[in-house]
């Protein structure tokens, strides 16, 4: 018998802003600078990662000799200009947080994106305040596909793994999820939706799924 769920903890990239699309934009120019192209096949291994695991696939599968922290600081220059502009929540999510809240639910963050990269998407929206932490790739020594940021999530609020329910737009963070044993809502975007998601508890479209709210209920 499932048990009841006790708290909810989100991703963050593809899933509640359409950073995703951003870091394409931002990789497609740092790559277009050094001669080089962007890919599906590139994005699809980096989604998910903390950005020093991702920054050296890029490096490793474009043969670009920077650092990763060069990379990092190119990077960020970039989207300080694009994410005021671009950055957009994604259909579902201020419902979905209404839902949780009106049923007394503690909910968290679990990004892989760096902790200031976060909280400045996050306060953008002026949500930072509505979840109790926010957890980063800068939190964990074992970045997803690893389960241990959601180990951590599952710890901070109280409650076991089996009572968490997540919600994943990637592979890497999916599979982390449902490796930590969590009730995990696979949310592919259109970069992830041909992957295989059965390792989920669920697949839907978006955060505006019914099928969500049932969950909450």
């Amino acid at each position: 018998m499932a048990q009841p769920i006790e708290a909810v903890v989100f991703d963050m990239d593809g899933l509640m802003f359409n950073t995703e699309d951003l870091y394409d934009l931002v990789c497609d120019e740092i790559l277009l600078r050094r001669g080089k192209q962007f890919s599906l096949e590139l994005k699809l291994q980096m989604m998910g990662r903390k950005a020093e695991d991702a920054w050296n696939i890029l490096r490793r599968e474009c043969d670009v000799s920077d650092p990763w922290q060069f990379l990092q600081t190119e990077a960020d220059r970039i989207f300080e200009k694009l994410l005021p502009e671009k950055i957009e929540k994604l259909p579902g999510l201020d419902q979905v947080l209404d839902a949780i809240e009106q049923r007394g639910l503690p909910k968290a963050v679990a990004t892989s994106s760096r902790r200031a990269f976060a909280e400045r998407a996050i306060g953008h929206f002026g949500l930072l305040e509505r979840f109790e932490f926010l957890l980063t790739g800068e939190d964990v020594s074992q970045a997803k596909p690893h389960p241990e940021i959601y180990w951590r999530a599952a710890a901070k609020l109280g409650t076991s793994c089996p009572q968490l329910l997540v919600f994943e737009d990637s592979f890497n963070g999916s599979k982390a999820a449902a490796t930590a044993g969590a009730v995990t809502v696979a949310i592919p975007g259109s970069h992830s939706t041909s992957l295989d998601f059965s390792h989920a508890t669920h697949r839907v479209a978006s955060l505006a799924d019914p099928l969500i709210l049932s969950l909450l209920k």
